[in-house]
């Protein structure tokens, strides 16, 4: 995990680097630069000296669809009709995070890529291995004539802009437009009948909870098969409990699935399925739906589910219920889980890349920030953006819920190219310890040995 001393020093480079603005940009009172305002003619100076990015058209492969997707559609027009450089971006949905992760595996040694790509992380640990993508983005995004100045950087929030390094900090592969962050939510009217006044802070209470929803059920459900909980066994919420507890899953470059932290949790799960008070996930998005239909009393994922949470509650009661998402269940100071997709910049030419970071650029100033949280329900990534959404914060309270979670102490998963072969394994592991499989400790002992293996197996070689 970075630590936050980096996100200092970025902001003192970022200082020395820039040269007064004002002589050649337009500034605000707050010292933001907008990226129209940026100059027009290439930089005489720097890393990106003589590069122009004129007249490019590129292209952005992602992941979005329905009013995501729709909504982009309408803002890449506004960048591509506004932006002074005449660059037009095309932007298409390419499938799910595997489906391109896999399509620019195949085309990296063939050069058949994009300028702009959704990248998980680890995905773009494996991209930058692979030499497909600029040799270090903070040569743009500190760059004196395109980049930003030291006011812009503090405007970001340092847990966001200080995810996307290599695991040695020595280079940045990624930028975030948005973030999510691992949540519990809660009926909070199911709870307050129960006799309990808010949602659990300890597993313990979790547990009590879920144990009297399963045998009491509440009013607002018919059926007589309510449950607690209904157990995600992705590799996500076994990081995110283990933050909350003040493990970690990976430290001083060795996986440690087998820390007190994760033992205790996993044990709790274990021991909540066995007492009938958890179940399992029947198919997809059915702790979800069990949620929703009112059978399930907790449900835990991602913040950026709280639109879906809430039009699967508004279908399925007249009257919806109270709910809300808080912290998972924590060990003295709550800690968010906090992940979400970047966007890399793979190697094209010097041209179409500056031109990528310039949409880039763009896309996270905070007037978009603001329409895109409102649309996607994300996070946004700079705290300026909150000052925008006062309406979003009213109309849908559950949001405000989770972007408070985000204000305190923050925490994320391992950023390395082998993490997707060893979510696999974590998420089995799990899988088999609900199913009977032996003793916690013994398995998670196991599971470090064989992510330790795996992470091996990536590193380069002489």
């Amino acid at each position: 995990m970075r630590k936050w001393g980096i996100v200092i020093t970025l902001v003192l480079v970022a200082a020395l680097a820039l040269p007064v603005l004002g002589k050649t940009a337009a500034q605000d009172d707050s010292g933001f630069v907008r990226t129209f305002d940026l100059p027009t003619e290439p930089a005489a100076e720097g890393p990106l000296a003589g590069v122009d990015p004129s007249g490019q058209t590129i292209t952005w492969w992602h992941n979005h669809t329905g009013g995501r997707e729709e909504f982009l559609t309408q803002i890449i027009d506004e960048f591509n009709t506004n932006n002074p450089w005449g660059i037009t971006m095309e932007a298409s949905n390419q499938g799910s995070y595997g489906d391109i992760y896999n399509k620019m595996i195949a085309g990296i040694p063939t050069g058949d890529v994009p300028n702009l790509v959704v990248a998980y992380q680890n995905n773009a640990a494996a991209y930058h291995l692979a030499n497909g993508l600029v040799d270090d983005l903070d040569e743009y995004v500190l760059d004196p004539q395109w980049g930003l100045n030291e006011a812009e950087i503090a405007d970001f929030i340092p847990g966001f802009y200080n995810q996307d390094y290599t695991p040695d900090g020595t280079a940045r592969i990624g930028f975030p437009p948005n973030r999510s962050s691992e949540a519990l939510y809660y009926n909070q009217t199911a709870l307050e009948e129960l006799g309990f006044d808010g949602p659990p802070t300890s597993w313990e209470e979790f547990r009590e909870m879920a144990c009297a929803f399963t045998e009491q059920g509440w009013s607002g459900y018919e059926g007589e098969d309510t449950i607690g909980y209904t157990v995600r066994t992705d590799a996500s919420f076994i990081a995110a409990a283990t933050f909350a507890l003040g493990g970690e899953v990976y430290e001083n470059g060795q996986f440690v699935y087998n820390s007190p932290e994760t033992i205790e949790f996993m044990q709790t799960m274990v021991d909540l399925y066995n007492d009938g008070c958890a179940g399992l996930i029947a198919e997809q998005f059915g702790d979800q739906n069990n949620f929703t239909a009112g059978r399930a009393l907790f449900y835990t994922g991602s913040t950026s589910g709280l639109p879906f949470i809430r039009s699967g509650i508004e279908e399925a009661f007249a009257e919806p219920f109270e709910w809300h998402v808080g912290f998972i269940p924590y060990d003295g100071t709550p800690v968010a889980n906090v992940y979400g997709a970047s966007v890399s910049i793979p190697r094209t030419t010097p041209e179409g890349q500056l031109a990528a970071w310039l949409f880039v650029r763009w896309m996270t100033e905070s007037e978009q920030q603001a329409k895109w949280a409102e649309v996607s329900n994300y996070y946004p990534v700079r705290f300026s953006t909150a000052e925008n959404m006062g309406t979003l914060f009213e109309d849908f309270p559950q949001y405000e819920d989770a972007w408070n979670l985000i204000q305190g102490e923050t925490m994320v998963e391992p950023q390395l190219a082998s993490y997707d072969v060893i979510r696999d394994e974590a998420e089995a592991t799990f899988d088999n310890l609900l199913a009977g499989g032996g003793d916690v400790e013994t398995a998670l002992t196991e599971l470090t040995n064989t992510a330790n293996e795996i992470q091996e197996s990536f590193q380069p070689t002489e």
